[in-house]
């Protein structure tokens, strides 16, 4: 349905023009009857919906509807796979679509400048590129079913800590270079309905109402054409904010702000055709889901929770393994470690979902008659040590064949709202992995966690398993891959430093609550530690598997490049083992030129391609000017 909306708006009192601009309650834009708007409904919830249909709130306190949680950002990014989370779009935007929600609000593709940043299991990589591809592949899922996307936080939102008021101070090329990449490359390719801009400063002046970066940036150089939203109460001035480019606060304001514009356009410090401009974007977004309607859509949460094991299985990185793994079916396995029986599976604050069915690894285990015993050893949601729990879990390793430790981070170690004060796990759990290693060398760690954890203890297990935040499915997405009916094939979209100490954002990380400095500039995460030729515990990209591949053959489509060509890059990539595995391969660039201070090296390209034991293919990708650029 065409809709003229310029003369829609011509209709409208200037009242109703402003009371357009904020949100009705928590979660609904405001409608105008009398002209045929309609009021639409958001929702917190990149990897599954968190609609609540009572009492509002953005922290995840109330309860929202019963939905499938998928894995988390942190968890998805390791797929490398952009077709996987594409999947997961689509199923998500029909789920939207099914219970009425016009906007879905994510992805959040805020690099992970420091590991201890409390939102960082919903955030994609510290690799602004591998954060594009898969927020544009998630994006195009989602809005295959005309429903909206809210790419957020823009921008230069990297920690919890005062992030309300502290300015991110940092230099135009490591936006232009780091932070800003992730959102260029979404709306350029995906066209997301709306952005979120962040609570914070940058270099001074808040996101919502920053012409430069909310008019110049987004729209001006990037083509953005659709409405920005207000993270939920990140308004400072109303009127500056309109005449930045803000176009939606949320949520209500009780109609303050509402009577502000008006008395701006009534005194002249506000120009009408700005805020004319301002609600046709608002309009364009809420009719670009009323006009499709999919009434047929439907919320099968059994499939669904189907589709959030299989995502899972393509995520988990395999961090280390010295051939105990995978499990045979006959072994005897103790499984340790509350989280087996408890599985971590999603992080805590506003994106936090009322989840339809969670099944635990030790119950996939016994449902399919693995030979184990399970002892709780430590308890999953805090730290605390019980010395007979801990004699029954060394008793229990001692008489198994192989000892599985579910390891990871309790709910209240990372979430929205604070950030994280060291990067270790829980000294419970350290040291009865320490222990059990004594007794057992077949002992391997399985880690929930939303972020890196520092692991000394690395050197002396058999096998360690990343499941990050898995999702609802992440049980019995790790009894498949422990038992070797799913290959894994995750690679790190992060590093794992050693220690806290080693990260480049150490000595300024968070700041003194007013300001905090990005002095590490554009070495951000490997390409610190690459530049530097510092030793991390795992690197950025790394992810073993069942077999062993072979890469050779090596081509270029052409030896010279200008601004306007592209070049492609084609690699042989073979099965050596002898299991079905998936490779994730990775193209990097490097500056051989030395004209101005630049990383080691910068990941421009990555495919992941299945492969048959002794199976060849050729995987190409393409490189153009602007991967090998610098600002």
């Amino acid at each position: 349905m065409g809709r003229d909306l310029q003369k829609l708006i011509s209709e409208m009192t200037l009242e109703e023009k402003a009371g357009l601009c904020s949100g009705a309650d928590f979660w609904h834009t405001k409608a105008v009857e009398r002209l045929g708007i309609p009021a639409v409904m958001v929702s917190d919830g990149p990897h599954g919906l968190r609609k609540q249909d009572q009492e509002g709130d953005h922290l995840g306190i109330n309860d929202s509807i019963v939905a499938v949680c998928f894995p988390a950002a942190c968890a998805t990014s390791s797929s490398f796979d952009t077709e996987m989370i594409h999947e997961m779009g689509d199923t998500i935007g029909q789920e939207c679509q099914a219970e009425d929600l016009s906007v879905v609000l994510g992805p959040a593709v805020n690099i992970k400048r420091s590991p201890l940043c409390g939102r960082n299991f919903e955030y994609f990589s510290e690799d602004p590129y591998l954060a594009g591809k898969m927020a544009a592949a998630y994006i195009q899922g989602v809005q295959k079913w005309d429903v909206g996307t809210s790419i957020k936080h823009f921008a230069a939102n990297n920690q919890e800590y005062h992030r309300m008021n502290t300015s991110s101070e940092v230099s135009e090329r490591a936006l232009r270079e780091i932070y800003f990449p992730a959102f260029e490359e979404a709306v350029k390719k995906a066209q997301p309905k709306t952005v979120m801009c962040s609570y914070n400063k940058i270099n001074g002046t808040y996101s919502s109402e920053n012409p430069w970066l909310l008019t110049k940036v987004l729209r001006d150089d990037w083509g953005f054409e659709g409405y920005v939203m207000t993270d939920w109460g990140a308004i400072d001035d109303r009127i500056d904010g309109i005449r930045a480019g803000l176009d939606l606060e949320m949520p209500a304001s009780g109609g303050e702000n509402d009577r502000r514009i008006v008395e701006a356009v009534q005194n002249g410090s506000l120009d009408e055709k700005v805020l004319d401009t301002t609600v046709e974007r608002i309009l364009k977004v809420i009719f670009s889901y009323v006009d499709h309607r999919h009434t047929d859509a439907v919320f099968d949460r059994e499939k669904d929770h189907e589709k959030a094991v299989a995502a899972e299985t393509h995520c988990a990185v395999l961090l280390q393994n010295n051939g105990v793994l995978p499990l045979k079916s006959s072994t005897k396995v103790a499984y340790i470690g509350e989280f087996a029986e408890k599985p971590r599976y999603q992080g805590g604050g506003s994106s936090h979902i009322n989840s339809s069915k969670v099944t635990s690894a030790l119950e996939s285990g016994r449902n399919k008659n693995r030979n184990l015993e399970y002892v709780k050893g430590f308890p999953a949601d805090k730290d605390e040590q019980d010395e007979a729990e801990l004699q029954k879990a060394v008793a229990a390793a001692v008489s198994a064949d192989v000892a599985v430790i579910f390891a990871g981070l309790p709910d209240s170690f990372e979430s929205e709202g604070y950030d994280r004060k060291d990067m270790k796990l829980p000294k419970c759990q350290n040291r009865l992995i320490e222990e059990v290693v004594r007794v057992q060398p077949n002992t391997v760690v399985v880690l929930h966690n939303g972020s890196p954890v520092e692991c000394p203890w690395a050197d002396k297990v058999a096998a360690i398993l990343e499941l990050y935040l898995g999702g609802q499915g992440v049980g019995e997405a790790a009894d498949q891959l422990l038992f070797g009916e799913v290959n894994p094939s995750g690679h790190l979209a992060e590093s794992f430093p050693y220690q806290l100490e080693d990260n480049p954002s150490y000595l300024f990380f968070p700041g003194d609550g007013h300001t905090v400095r990005y002095a590490e500039d554009v070495f951000v995460g490997y390409r610190y530690y690459d530049t530097k030729k510092m030793p991390v515990r795992w690197a950025f990209g790394h992810g073993l598997s069942y077999t062993t591949f072979a890469m050779g053959n090596l081509k270029l489509s052409d030896k010279k490049m200008d601004d306007t060509s592209r070049v492609s890059v084609s690699v042989e990539v073979t099965n050596t083992g002898s299991v079905k595995g998936k490779q994730v391969v990775q193209l990097y660039i490097s500056d051989r030129n030395g004209t101005v201070e630049r990383p080691l090296k910068e990941l421009k390209g990555f495919a992941k391609t299945e492969l048959m034991p002794g199976e060849t293919k050729t995987v190409s990708m393409e490189i153009s000017a602007r991967d090998l650029s610098y600002y």
